[in-house]
């Protein structure tokens, strides 16, 4: 039997180790480098940063869906931005991932949500041609940035002083 649940603060070493198992999948081992300790402040500590669904198969974790708000300026309203997806190899086509988008869905429903978005590596066709199952339109005009370590801390530094 398929159930979805919504993690607790128990649940961070499982969902370091998905984190991991991700990780790994997307050829991106070295990249994770959380701890438990990071996940138990970051998403259960006084002001969460996102949320994690968990998949269990026959009561056994399965999958994962780490997700949080972000807002759409030209909606004027909320959106659910889903960060990562992931189920393990040997519960695939089993409809776990499909019962965590769902799930998802009715979240951001309830939550009068504008829209659900997600980033999918592009060499990841499995998961390209299963979004597209969906209905999910891939943002092809869009190209996405990022700044992190020594980038990041030096554009911080480069903010004028107030005079």
């Amino acid at each position: 039997m398929l159930q979805i649940r919504n993690a607790t603060r128990d649940d961070a070493p499982l969902i370091g180790q998905f984190i991991r198992e991700l990780a790994e999948y997307e050829r991106l081992s070295a990249e994770a480098v959380v701890t438990d300790a990071q996940l138990r402040e970051s998403l259960f500590g006084p002001r969460p940063a996102a949320e994690v669904l968990i998949a269990l198969l026959d009561d056994h974790p399965v999958g994962f869906a780490l997700f949080f708000q972000n807002f759409s300026t030209f909606r004027g309203r909320p959106g659910l931005y889903l960060e990562d997806l992931f189920v393990r190899p040997m519960a695939r086509s089993q409809g776990v991932g499909r019962a965590l988008l769902a799930r998802l869905a009715q979240i951001a429903l309830e939550r009068n949500y504008g829209r659900m978005e997600w980033a999918v590596l592009n060499w990841n066709q499995p998961a390209i041609a299963f979004y597209e199952t969906l209905g999910a339109k891939p943002m092809s005009d869009w190209i996405i940035y990022r700044l992190t370590g020594t980038a990041l801390n030096e554009l911080a530094s480069r903010l004028p002083q107030s005079q």
